[in-house]
């Protein structure tokens, strides 16, 4: 294993969006943006490969907005081929992008970026070229540090 987590039951977490960053196609995630989605959707957003809504390849344990973006724990489903090839794909470091679908419900402008105040999220994929460069599955270690990193922003507002 090359330090990008999953463990043997195929799960395995990390980032799908990053607040306050803009993505290659000038796009930035505000914080709350995710809230009322999650909650109105409540454990049926889709887990799929490279937005594909014929490839379902897992399902999405946690969901949840923190202090730095929206975290995703998932599991891959055994048995489905393309979530086999996936799973060896992202032991080995081959493949580690995450990716948001989703449609705009509330947005502005600001120098040429669309900021994104509440989005109605459908699903997180695991995809090849991420369009947020921070969004990707992590190790234990990169993860633990952006959590702790985002609980000592949100402590010391």
């Amino acid at each position: 294993m090359t330090g990008i987590a999953i463990d043997a039951e195929g799960r395995f977490a990390g980032y799908a969006s990053v607040f306050n960053r803009r993505d290659t196609g000038g796009d930035i995630v505000m914080p709350g943006a995710f809230g009322k989605s999650l909650e109105m959707r409540h454990g049926r957003i889709r887990l799929l490969f490279q937005h594909d809504p014929k490839e379902p390849v897992g399902l999405w344990e946690t969901l949840r907005e923190d202090g730095h973006g929206l975290f995703a724990a998932g599991r891959l489903v055994p048995g489905v081929p393309r979530s086999d090839a996936l799973r060896r794909l992202i032991e080995n470091g081959a493949l580690d992008g995450l990716s948001i679908g989703f449609r705009t419900v509330r947005a502005s402008r600001q120098a040429g970026n669309r900021l994104l105040h509440e989005i109605d999220l459908y699903e997180v994929s695991i995809v090849t070229f991420p369009m947020m460069e921070d969004a990707r599955i992590a190790s234990p270690l990169t993860a633990g540090a952006a959590i702790a990193a985002a609980t000592r922003r949100i402590r010391n507002r």
